[in-house]
């Protein structure tokens, strides 16, 4: 750790010795601001279906912390404290992206075991695949920084927050503020009044079909603001379906069709929710494609990477490296065997080395792309990646929920893996930026990315059980179907329905549709029965969005088909406040001011949605317990 000796002098802080850097203070910072950030984005992701970008939010944080509150000045500590905390951030997106199929999966009462999985197993699986994607890329960072100069964009706006000191503890204080506001309208409004939506199109006398609903929701709005005209997409696909198809489909359609657009959510369940699932899926293999013409500089780099120097001091050791990737593989072996019962050793091996070797390829990929474009196809390469996984396990005469749990367990090490390699060259850009030292932020990252793992699979659970009834608050789910169908065959009212469930992921409330599209692919694999009449269309369509040349927009429209319309137009409200602000304020304000206050609305809003969240499941438990 870097030593610091200051004194005041009229007025002005002294700075004497070696300037800070790797300090303490910076990692004790960075794990308190990573799992704030965490449990704020691994929400906000639950209910959107897609993540944000936490280093920028970790920064303006960390100068409102290190220097407003700790009195500490230094720009490269406050980097350490940014690398530590989106380490911890960057299990929102890679866990909340894979894991969450197997509550979603759960609903099926023939699959109600997935979601019994040995939760240690899980947790330490996503340290392991974390641990494993960075120890692949950081070698690379030389060649991809150093020498192509590849711009990462993402980098390069948290550069610039760190060398604003003054103006980082200014936005923090905007943040703070929004997050007060949008914690306060939360519980007035939601918890108070038990105010959900305003149904703006039953004031205006509109038809049903519009379904001109409003989620009252002030994070829902931050996160339109933050994407800003980007994020016009997502709103494109919700006003196709119910802007445009339900209205020809009440005017051309059959008798049936015609009765059924009047019900909004029936047309959702049965049309526009499984259209979203097919295009997700199609988008997501379109990504691939798009990124095959960066896979040949990726292999570039990895190839020049491995001629250079090794023995600088900047970069971590090689050999130590190698010895991660290798014990971390090893680790995935014997997670792999433990995850499922009949699981051979043979196919654990084969599962754990697939695995390794597709975060190694995946991992550059995707680094390679954010580097470039700032956009990843993280869900395509998880996808390919359970998909690979699925065929091996049936083919080795796994069983239906074995098969799933053990190829989750590799997965979202994987998915975990990729989303850290990415981050962890978007966190290196900014320390190149402004002149740190590579190897302290490596060892940053290595420092924060036990953590995430840790708080967003407790968050999932969390949130998972907080609707549960108190009479089956603390059973198994696969005990609870097996406990309702001995009621219905008694005659007994069976009390819980697991396919009729209205709570948890899954839920309207917590809709993951990225989860929720790789649900849907898992199911039609283990069954061998792939709805292609279903998705073939819509895969189509997505994959057409996807090679468009506009990065990122396939997945966009998608989650707007899958997203329940309410969330969709209160989303839209903040891309327009975006637009609106860049055009009369200016891009200038709007950065310094609008974007914090809107990552303040998204983390108030989570953060005491959360709160209210955790009374509930102890309740249910004492309850249980009293029974």
């Amino acid at each position: 750790m870097s030593g610091d000796s200051v004194e005041m002098r009229q007025g002005e802080l002294i700075r004497r010795g070696a300037y800070p850097e790797m300090t303490w203070q910076a990692i004790i910072v960075g794990w308190i601001l990573g799992a704030l950030i965490a449990v704020s984005i691994s929400y906000a992701a639950l209910k959107l279906g897609f993540s944000i970008e936490g280093s920028e939010l970790a920064a303006i944080l960390g100068w409102g912390v290190l220097r407003g509150v700790m009195r500490r000045t230094s720009i490269l500590e406050n980097n350490i404290n940014q690398t530590v905390a989106s380490a911890v951030n960057g299990a929102s997106s890679g866990i909340m992206f894979s894991v969450p199929a197997l509550f979603i999966l759960s609903k099926k009462p023939e699959l109600s075991g997935v979601a019994d999985f040995n939760v240690p197993l899980m947790l330490f699986a996503c340290i392991a695949g974390a641990f494993i994607g960075l120890a692949f890329v950081i070698p690379l960072r030389k060649q991809m920084i150093d020498f192509q100069r590849l711009p990462y964009p993402g980098g390069i706006a948290v550069a610039t927050i760190l060398k604003s000191p003054g103006a980082g503890i200014t936005k923090a204080m905007y943040l703070f503020g929004g997050a007060i506001v949008s914690g306060l309208f939360f519980f007035i409004v939601k918890k108070s009044y038990g105010l959900e939506d305003i149904g703006v199109g039953e004031m205006l006398g509109l038809p049903p079909r519009y379904s001109l609903v409003f989620y009252c929701s002030l994070m829902t709005i931050g996160v339109g603001f933050l994407s800003g005209k980007g994020g016009f997409w997502f709103g494109a696909g919700g006003f196709i379906c119910y802007w445009l198809l339900s209205p020809i489909i009440s005017t051309f359609g059959s008798p049936d069709m015609q009765g059924m657009v009047e019900m909004p959510g029936i047309m959702r369940k049965f049309v526009y929710k499984p259209t979203g699932i097919g295009m997700l899926i199609g988008a997501a293999m379109g990504g691939i494609i798009m990124a095959f013409p960066l896979i040949r500089s990726a292999i570039s780099s990895m190839n020049r990477a491995s001629k250079g120097d090794s023995a600088s001091q900047d970069e971590m050791p090689i050999k130590l490296l190698a010895t991660a990737v290798v014990l971390g593989a090893a680790c995935l072996v014997f997670l792999a065997y433990k995850s499922a019962p009949g699981m051979s050793l043979s196919t654990a091996l084969l599962m754990a080395i697939l695995g390794t070797v597709w975060i190694w390829i995946a991992g550059v990929i995707v680094a390679e792309c954010v580097g470039r474009t700032n956009w990843s196809p993280l869900s395509g390469m998880t996808l390919i990646a359970v998909t690979i996984l699925i065929v091996i396990a049936v083919n080795m005469g796994l069983g239906k929920t074995e098969t799933i749990v053990s190829c989750m367990v590799v997965g979202a090490a994987i998915c975990l893996a990729i989303s850290q390699a990415s981050d962890m060259m978007l966190d290196l850009k900014s320390g190149y930026l402004v002149g740190a030292v590579p190897r302290r932020q490596q060892m940053a990252q290595f420092i924060g990315a036990w953590l995430g793992p840790c708080i967003v699979i407790g968050l999932m659970f969390l949130l998972e059980n907080a609707g549960r009834p108190p009479e089956v608050a603390d059973q198994p789910v696969a005990a609870v179907v097996a406990n309702g169908e001995a009621n219905e065959a008694a005659g007994e009212i069976q009390k819980f329905d697991i396919e009729k469930k209205e709570y948890g992921i899954g839920s309207d409330a917590l809709p993951a549709a990225q989860a929720s599209a790789l649900a849907s692919v898992i199911e039609g694999l283990v069954d061998g029965n792939v709805p292609s009449y279903r998705y073939t269309a819509a895969g189509g369509l997505g994959f057409l969005l996807a090679i468009s040349g506009l990065g990122g927009i396939g997945v966009m429209v998608a989650l707007g088909f899958y997203m329940p319309f309410n969330i969709v137009l209160t989303y839209t409200i903040g891309c327009v406040l975006r637009v609106v602000c860049n055009k009369t304020a200016g891009n200038r304000w709007a950065e310094e001011f609008g974007i914090p206050i809107a990552a303040g609305l998204i983390i108030g809003e989570a953060l005491v949605d959360v709160g209210f969240t955790l009374p509930k499941v102890i309740e249910g438990l004492f309850q249980t317990m009293r029974m």
